[in-house]
């Protein structure tokens, strides 16, 4: 199914304003639970974890700093070249 333009705006601005915060509360907590792996191994998890959340929501996040393509046009403005 495919979403509206105004859908995937309003749903990536849900994701990064709510989703976003709780992954990151979420993915320190369970890197605390585990015992402190050396800095490589914990900067790798992390580096991970950073890239994965995004995969799944590309399909959300595509297109969404472009004008909305369903807008109508705005309308130009003709010059008069009597007014220079």
């Amino acid at each position: 199914m495919a979403l509206s333009y105004k859908a995937r705006r309003r749903w990536s601005l849900i994701i990064l304003l709510i989703g976003l915060p709780l992954y990151v509360v979420l993915a320190v907590t369970v890197m605390n639970w585990l015992d402190r792996p050396p800095f490589w191994i914990e900067l790798l998890v992390y580096l991970a974890l950073g890239i994965v959340w995004a995969l799944p929501l590309r399909f959300v996040f595509r297109g969404i700093g472009q004008p909305d393509p369903d807008a109508a046009p705005a309308p130009t403005e003709k010059k008069d070249p009597a007014k220079r």
